[in-house]
């Protein structure tokens, strides 16, 4: 074989081993390209079409995996970006909420102040005197409901001890109705 083709030979079976590796998304470097198209590491340093072949290869291997990266790095970001502005819609939100709450606790608190205003000293003293007399009424009707509740308890043990003795006196009642003889009388 002619030592013109052999070069040409390697070159070949060198493209079809960077389509290989391109296809199967292998590794494209210089010793995988070697070792794909069995050629020597050196034969693609030396052969200058070799050495252009592997150069563009790990040029455009280089830059499609820079393009995959910016693409997810892209992606990535506009998902933080997104999140980012939903925070931030959320933030707003919940401040003017706050802003609405406290203005409401703010006039709770004035008609407070103004309800304290209204009573005058003189009527503050009377409900307190009205309080006061309420609590001692609600004691002896609590009282009073107690010992209510003990006489109820009391009249229903007495009612069962009565309808007790009421049974056995019927019982006894009866016993002697049927002791007694027949009466003979015509």
């Amino acid at each position: 074989m002619p030592a013109v083709n052999r070069p040409r030979k390697k070159i070949t079976r060198v493209e079809k081993a960077i389509t290989q590796l391109r296809r199967e998304h292998g590794r494209l470097a210089v010793r995988a390209i070697a070792e794909r198209a069995d050629v020597s590491p050196t034969f693609l340093y030396e052969n200058p079409g070799a050495r252009a072949l592997v150069q563009q290869a790990v040029a455009d291997s280089k830059s499609r995996h820079d393009r995959r990266t910016g693409e997810k790095h892209e992606q990535i970001e506009a998902s933080w970006r997104e999140r980012a502005l939903n925070a931030e819609a959320e933030l707003t939100r919940t401040q003017n909420e706050v802003l609405v709450q406290r203005q409401r606790i703010g006039e709770l608190m004035g008609q407070l102040r103004d309800i304290d205003g209204m009573v005058p000293g003189e009527s503050v003293q009377h409900l307190t005197t009205q309080n006061t007399t309420l609590k001692r009424r609600l004691q002896q009707l609590t009282l009073e409901h107690r010992k209510l509740q003990e006489r109820l308890e009391g009249a229903r043990t007495n009612l069962r001890f009565f309808d007790k003795r009421i049974a056995n006196l019927e019982v006894q009642l009866l016993e002697l109705q049927q002791a007694e003889p027949a009466d003979p009388r015509p």
